[in-house]
Order: C-alpha cells, then structure tokens, then sequence
C-alpha cells in the first residue's frame, strides 16, 4: 500500500492566533485532533486513513504543543473548540467529521456542542473531560513517563521511551506539551458541568475505547456514550488509549462500518 504523504502544511491565523495545520489526501473531509501525546501521535493515522479511503484530513496543531507557541487565548478546551469552529468557517469546511483522541475527544465534543451546521460528526476515541463517579481519569500528572507508556498500550514496549535518551529540542517538546495539558484541562482531565450539556446533542457520534486503556476505563467511555442521544459504543480488542496509535486499522474499520450512524456512507 502506498502512503499518502502530507499534502500541506499550513499556517492558519484565526484572529490573533496562528495554527499550524498539516493536511492530507483529498475528499470527504475530517478534522482529526490530537491528545496530550502530541501531532506526531495522530500523523501515522491520517497519512494511512488518506491512503485507504477518498478523504481529506486535517490535523491541526493546538497552540503549545508539538513545539509550537501557546497564547493567552484560547486557554481552555471550549476555547480550543471555538478556535476550531473558527478554523472550519476560515477554511469554508462543510459535512465535516471531526475526530479526537483523549484531550482532542474533549476538544471534539465541545466543537460539537456548538452545534456548526459545518459539522456532521464526531468519533470520539479514548475521550477524556466527563466525570463519572467511580471511574476517574487517571491522574497523568502523577505518574512516571514510564507509567504512561504502561497506561497507555496494550504492548507498551513497542512505544517505550527513555526520556533521558532524547535530545535537548525533544526534550523541551515533550515539557512544553505537558505545560499545555495543564493550561487547557487542569489536573483534573474533566469538567463536571459536560455529562450534563452532552446531553443536548443531535449529532451521529461514535464512541471507541481501547479495551486496554489504563487512563479511562471501559464503564468511562460506556458513560460518555450513553451520555449522548445518538451515540454509538464499541469496545476494541488488544489496544490502549491511542488506538489511532496502536491500531489504526481497528479505527478507520470502526468507523466505516458503523452500521448505525452516518459515517459508513463515507466508504461510498
């Protein structure tokens, strides 16, 4: 199979904001956001979604991480949403699907929830920001990197790095990252106010959690679903909290053949 390379990386300003936007492939368009892991963590996926089906994906940046710069503003997740509504309009974007792992789950659910009629879905993988009782977000901020790579896949060493092994620029990435995770979602990982608005929602949703995610657990991504009317759960096999990562197989099938939204139409 050949791979579809980046067609473009852009800089976008959106106000007094600049997002860098790389994008590729061409066709049913979907706006692909990224966790706490980084751009790199969802590059692999959308270079291998544009290869295997007509579509065109677009990954942006959040402001403060991958080494990028982070303003004052946005300084929230729903800042981040609206800055993406304000990306879609700027790129004149229609029937769009946007899709989020972890943090960029949250950020799509919010996107969602200002209900652009640009917007025509969400998946939402191993989506943090809700709260459940009983079933907490682990506390990333409390744990060793080695911890997170054990957390955060099924085979966690095929991922593992030794954080003293990367050189100084990647080093600084990887801080500026986490810097960025504490600015946009507090320690906590959640907004108790979410189970509650998500409720609103008249969107197709699909929700995909990886049966080996040590950061939620199966009865968190259960809960997000049955939080939204018209969502969708499945549960996937031997993956972690990035299966975008780790199986993205598992998730471009997920989401062509979801038989009860609307997302298997994009096969067509």
């Amino acid at each position: 199979m050949s791979i579809t390379k980046i067609h473009s990386v852009a800089v976008e300003r959106i106000g007094p904001v600049e997002v860098t936007v790389a994008e590729y492939g061409s066709g049913q368009p979907f706006l692909l956001l990224h966790g706490g892991a980084g751009p790199q963590s969802v590059a692999g996926f959308a270079e291998k979604f544009a290869a295997t089906h007509r579509v065109r994906v677009l990954t942006p940046t959040h402001p403060g991480f991958g080494g990028t710069a982070r303003p004052d503003t946005p300084a929230t997740i729903p800042g981040l949403a609206a800055l993406y509504q304000g990306l879609m309009d700027q790129l004149d974007l229609a029937d769009v699907t946007v899709v989020g792992n972890s943090l960029g789950g949250w950020i799509a659910a919010e996107i969602a929830l200002l209900k652009s009629p640009r917007v025509s879905g969400i998946v939402l993988i191993d989506a943090v920001g809700i709260e459940v009782p009983g079933h907490p977000v682990t506390d990333f901020f409390a744990l060793t990197m080695d911890e997170v790579f054990t957390r955060s896949f099924h085979n966690p060493d095929r991922f593992r790095i030794d954080p003293a092994s990367l050189p100084p620029a990647a080093r600084a990435i990887a801080a500026g990252n986490r810097a960025a995770i504490a600015a946009y979602a507090g320690s906590g990982m959640t907004d108790p106010a979410l189970v509650g608005r998500l409720g609103t929602l008249e969107i197709p949703t699909l929700v995909l959690l990886g049966d080996s995610d040590g950061m939620v657990d199966v009865d968190y991504g259960r809960a997000y679903a049955a939080a939204i009317p018209m969502a969708q759960f499945q549960l996937l096999p031997d993956t972690g909290h990035s299966p975008q990562l780790e199986t993205p197989d598992q998730v471009i099938a997920a989401i062509w053949d979801s038989a009860d939204t609307d997302f298997s139409a994009f096969a067509r």
